[in-house]
């Protein structure tokens, strides 16, 4: 009975040695190790196997079996045969993907297992594309990643845009393909700054292409001002690029969405005309950069059609026009009862409906009021008001071919008038606009303000 128990915790014992033998050794003691040096991704590396007896001495004319584990799958890789000193080398290409680096070998029951070190490549990027686009039109910029030497990679790269005054912000991502080559189309609307970045991956590095300047060149032409004229007080940032053909001109009725900020500052209780009688008229014009805008403006039902023809023929006619926004955009203001027309004039705005008082004249209501009045190109086309010239003196003593007028022969003021728009004032009011119609019959149809002498703006 007692030589059975010494019999059982013997066995016991040389299981649980058994057990904790080590990767690669067999149960009859055989030993078996791999090892390779690090090498790139796509380089070759030696792979060398080494296997022992129980006793550490080298088995010589030892076959083993080699595998290599591809997609999760192992594979026979061949067969090395050791050499006196125990060991035998085998050569393996290293690939991108740890997954794919695993390498196995197997003799006489003994198995063991390594991962091919794999060291990173230094990766290389490149953007390519023009230098300029006119207008914002659509270009593309073409990119290349490989390795350091010369291997494409596919895989997703990000593609940066930098704007004047911004800072780098991600505009898209893109695939390379399987020649490491990817196309972007981008629309810039401005001079933009372009470059590409690389993720670091498992065989390679990270890398940054070098800086594309891409300028935008308007498609039509700049405004040459003269070197004296004092810029507007107030900058605004550039309304959206025009839409559709031409100059695109629609009118339709106000918006909830235009209405409910028109309301409480150009249009309040008391005003002369309702959201009925007023229209939405959108336009392209050509701002003093030489870039198509989109403007918009409210006016009454029966003038808005007019203001658009007219507005419509100073685009085609490439007669530029500073800025188009409605007044609302500034806000209220006390001292006119209304939208801020100063603040508007300040910025050179082209606008019409806004129910308030005349400029220098408290409790004087505007033909705005009723808007049947345009201000065109307010900076450069001061208002002689009650309490002095707004929005600047510099430009009343000038005039220029394109958006500064002294005279009823300039050709915004010839324009104007073919659309039943009376300069009124003239070198006055050198903005402003009134609405008649054509002919007395138009003339005699409108209600509006009582007639005013001057300082009517």
């Amino acid at each position: 009975m007692k030589l059975g128990l010494r019999t059982v915790a013997a066995g016991c014992l040389l299981a649980l040695v058994v057990g904790l033998a080590p990767a690669g050794a067999a149960a009859g003691g055989t030993t078996i190790t791999l090892t390779a040096a690090p090498a790139h991704a796509d380089d070759t590396t030696q792979v060398v196997v080494t296997v022992t007896d129980a006793g550490g001495a080298a088995v010589a004319g030892a076959a083993v079996a080699v595998e290599r584990r591809t997609g999760g799958v192992w594979q026979p890789a061949g067969t090395v045969a050791t050499g006196a000193d125990g060991r035998a080398a085998f050569a393996q290409v290293v690939a991108r993907s740890p997954d794919d680096n695993a390498v196995r070998a197997t003799y006489d029951g003994a198995v063991a297992e390594t991962l091919l070190p794999l060291r990173r490549r230094a990766a290389q990027v490149s953007l390519d594309g023009p230098r300029a686009v006119v207008g914002g039109q659509p270009v593309s910029l073409a990119l290349r990643w490989t390795s350091d030497h010369g291997a494409p990679v596919a895989g997703t790269v990000t593609v940066w845009r930098l704007v004047p005054g911004g800072r780098w912000r991600r505009a898209a991502q893109a695939r390379t393909d399987a020649d490491g080559r990817a196309t972007q189309t981008v629309s810039p609307r401005t001079d933009t700054r372009w470059r590409v970045t690389t993720p670091r991956l498992p065989w390679l590095e990270k890398a940054r292409s070098a800086v594309l300047r891409l300028d935008d060149r308007p498609p039509g032409t700049p405004v040459r001002l003269p070197a004296a004229a004092p810029g507007p007080r107030i900058s605004l940032p550039p309304q959206g690029p025009a839409t559709g053909e031409g100059p695109d001109l629609w009118i339709g009725a106000v918006s909830d969405r235009v209405w409910s900020q028109m309301t409480g500052v150009t249009w309040h209780s008391g005003c002369p005309v309702g959201r009925s009688g007023l229209r939405l008229v959108r336009v392209n014009y050509w701002d003093y950069d030489g870039y198509p805008r989109r403007g918009e403006l409210v006016a009454n039902a029966d003038a808005a059609y007019a203001m658009g023809a007219a507005l419509a023929e100073m685009y085609r006619r490439r007669l530029p026009i500073r800025a188009m926004h409605r007044v609302d955009r500034f806000g209220w203001s006390a001292r006119v009862r209304g939208g801020d027309d100063y603040a508007s004039m300040a910025s050179g705005n082209t606008s019409a409906f806004n129910c308030r008082d005349v400029v220098g004249r408290p409790g004087r209501r505007s033909p705005h009021a009723w808007g049947r009045a345009l201000d065109v190109n307010t900076w450069e086309n001061p208002y002689r008001s009650a309490r002095g010239i707004v929005p600047n003196t510099w430009w009343q003593g000038h005039s220029h071919p394109l958006v500064a007028w002294r005279s009823r022969s300039h050709a915004v003021v010839e324009l104007m008038a073919r659309h039943g728009l009376r300069w009124t004032y003239g070198n006055g009011d050198t903005q402003h606009f009134d609405y008649v119609g054509v002919g007395k019959r138009a003339l005699a149809r409108h209600s509006g303000p009582p007639p005013c002498r001057r300082f009517c703006d």
